[in-house]
């Protein structure tokens, strides 16, 4: 994920920090794709703040395992298991230079919020939102 992250954005990637401790339950959730017991897809989500916002982290899908409709399972997933954990609504924050992502999202049922976290300040960040539950 991060050698795709230098690809596309330059740099060292994605250098927002976060404490995998947040993936945990019962503030947060992570999973794995296998197919033919080769990983393919990740993603999960994290409490965010005090109210009922959750918010996805480390979503990807390698290339070899690309459009196969793993993204949107997974992201089916993750709305599911944050929803069964109480939480009613995901947000997240992808890149510009990640146009199949946002669209993907967009097409879910994802909408513009306001900026918000590590990212906030940063012209290339997209935040987007779902209601969940």
């Amino acid at each position: 994920m991060q050698l795709e992250y230098q690809r596309r954005y330059g740099g060292e990637g994605d250098t927002a920090p976060i404490d995998t401790s947040e993936l945990d339950g019962p503030g947060g959730a992570f999973f794995m794709i296998y197919v033919d017991d080769v990983p393919a897809a990740m993603g999960g989500w994290r409490r965010h703040g005090d109210g009922g916002d959750a918010e996805i982290k480390r979503m990807y899908v390698r290339p070899a395992f690309q459009r196969r409709g793993l993204a949107r399972a997974l992201l089916a997933h993750l709305e599911a298991t944050a929803s069964r954990a109480g939480f009613t609504r995901l947000i997240l924050e992808t890149g510009l230079a990640q146009p199949e992502a946002i669209a993907m999202y967009r097409s879910s049922g994802y909408q513009d919020i306001p900026a918000f976290g590590f990212y906030a300040s940063d012209p290339l960040s997209v935040h987007l939102a779902k209601t969940i539950g």
